[in-house]
């Protein structure tokens, strides 16, 4: 493929979310383990979560979401270029996206998913600004949908009280004025088991001296201490690394969009980065942990109600399993 407008700008033109009808209260959740509305909400300001029904795939949840961002972008699915699906729950292992782009009829697109877990949405905005960049596509689809709900321990109160389903889609397109002002990704995975989804082989014997492993995945596992430390010290960083990329300050932001995990986070970020609270973005109370799907949830509805507004500075951070974490820094609109 030839190469074309090297150092384009970007621009986020266009959000999109969808969520599953099902409802699941701390009250329900009670219910199912010994936990209660109190219990929760105080440690992690969740009161609900979606859930995804049997009948509900990741594919059509992604692509409900993708149509919305399309629609807000002003374009047909037909001007899509690119799709990128970042999740760590595909309705197919070897992949989900092209089952989106089939589902939104997006003929021309290429299709492909992404995982980095809860920072799969940010590690896909940057990456698909590399592709716009280089002149490769001119209108992307950046989808985040989780069904986390298929990979929990509903007996477990540690991790089932956490996670909800969810997908959130922006367009982004080449732009005269760059509106993606920086970003900072990072990895550590010498750190993978304080959270992770793992595949558990139990060896199946095809020949004598030929062993294979085969299993499933084990459902969701956390140390919650471990994670919230390692939230509350590295996200600060790598979002003061971003904004210093981008040339801006905190007081340069308007909103704090970060990763929907557990609102202790939330606040111990923005009091971190002295971001007062009604600049820090959160819905977690009606939606839970949805992973990759948080950060394009949120904003979507930030966007609908009329709060963020075009030209507004927002800086995104996503963490989790890996570990991974990064940030982004980037201005809503053209």
């Amino acid at each position: 493929m030839v190469l074309e407008q090297v150092g384009i700008g970007i621009a986020v033109t266009g959000t999109g979310s969808a969520i599953p009808a099902v409802s699941l209260s701390n009250d329900g959740l009670s219910q199912i383990v010994e936990t209660s509305d109190e219990w929760i909400s105080s440690r992690t300001g969740i009161r609900h979560r979606r859930l995804a029904v049997p009948a509900e795939s990741l594919a059509k949840l992604s692509a409900e979401a993708a149509k919305a961002a399309i629609a807000t972008a002003h374009l047909t699915p037909m001007d899509i270029d690119l799709i990128l699906l970042a999740t760590s729950t595909p309705d197919d292992l070897f992949g989900t996206a092209c089952l989106v782009q089939a589902e939104l009829g997006a003929t021309k697109a290429v299709a492909f998913d992404l995982t980095a877990a809860c920072s799969g949405f940010v590690f896909g905005m940057v990456t698909a600004a590399q592709f716009i960049r280089a002149g490769a596509y001119q209108n992307v689809v950046l989808i985040g949908a989780d069904v986390l709900s298929r990979w929990v321990d509903w007996s477990d109160r540690r991790t089932c009280v956490l996670f909800g389903d969810g997908a959130g889609a922006v367009v982004m397109q080449p732009n005269e004025r760059d509106r993606l002002l920086g970003f900072e990704l990072r990895s550590d995975g010498t750190q993978n088991h304080f959270l992770n989804l793992a595949f558990q082989p139990r060896p199946k014997e095809l020949l004598r001296g030929t062993t294979v492993g085969q299993g499933t995945f084990h459902p969701i596992t956390m140390n919650g201490q471990e994670v919230y430390r390692f939230a509350v010290r590295r996200v600060p960083e790598v979002i003061e690394k971003a904004l210093f990329r981008a040339n801006l300050t905190i007081a340069d932001v308007d909103w704090l969009l970060l990763h929907q995990a557990n609102q202790r986070i939330l606040d111990a970020v923005g009091d971190r980065l002295k971001i007062p609270a009604e600049k820090v973005i959160s819905n977690l109370a009606k939606y839970g942990n949805t992973s990759a799907a948080s950060i394009p949830l949120a904003l979507d509805e930030e966007v609908r109600q009329g709060k963020v507004k075009a030209g507004d500075t927002i800086v995104s951070a996503g963490f989790g399993a890996g570990l991974t974490w990064g940030a982004t820094v980037f201005q809503w609109g053209r």
